[in-house]
């Protein structure tokens, strides 16, 4: 066996591996575009601004990965060593869960829905060697379905109010149970 062979996916790891991108970026990409959409449909002025500037549909799919990612909690990680904060020390060892979207000392005023601001620093696909292999994917499928929906639906509406809306009860993704719209004045 050649070092090269050690590299190689079995048939097998090949075909869960290709099944776990399917699923895996199926349940996101759905929330993704309908987050986006509530999040267009709730906030007037930044879809009249989209409207009025179609080149920041990237702006609007980064915003959403960061103000309503699809996916609720980065899986837990350990500190390889003990890490020093400002508030005090995380011990080696110690389970880390990061929560980083909505740090207002990375994006000002962070619980506000805003598609013009600066986009890069979110970690909704993670980071490092974590980082989502169908990110460009998944930002792809956002960019065409959020275009498609400024431009082709210009009338769209929630058919119901934003409070009748039920959030999927899950720990992992976060989403809608449905989406309620019309098409219409």
């Amino acid at each position: 066996m050649s070092d090269e062979d050690v590299d190689r996916l079995s048939a097998d790891e090949l075909v869960a591996t290709a099944l776990l991108l399917l699923i895996a970026g199926h349940d996101t990409s759905v929330h993704l575009i309908a987050n986006a959409v509530l999040c267009l449909l709730t906030s007037p002025d930044q879809l009249a601004a989209l409207r009025a500037d179609l080149s920041l549909v990237d702006n609007v799919v980064e915003e959403v990965l960061r103000y309503e990612s699809p996916v609720n909690v980065l899986p837990a990680r350990f500190a390889g060593s003990a890490i020093e904060l400002v508030g005090g020390t995380i011990p080696e060892g110690e389970m880390v869960l990061l929560s980083a979207n909505r740090d207002g000392s990375v994006f000002p005023d962070p619980d506000r829905f805003d598609i013009t601001r600066p986009v890069a620093g979110h970690l909704a696909f993670r980071h490092g060697i974590h980082y989502c292999p169908g990110a460009p994917l998944a930002r792809m499928e956002g960019h065409l379905a959020v275009a498609a929906f400024t431009t082709r639906l210009p009338h769209l509406r929630l058919a119901v109010a934003p409070d009748e809306l039920r959030w999927r009860d899950s720990t992992l993704m976060h989403g809608l149970e449905s989406l309620l719209v019309r098409n219409g004045q």
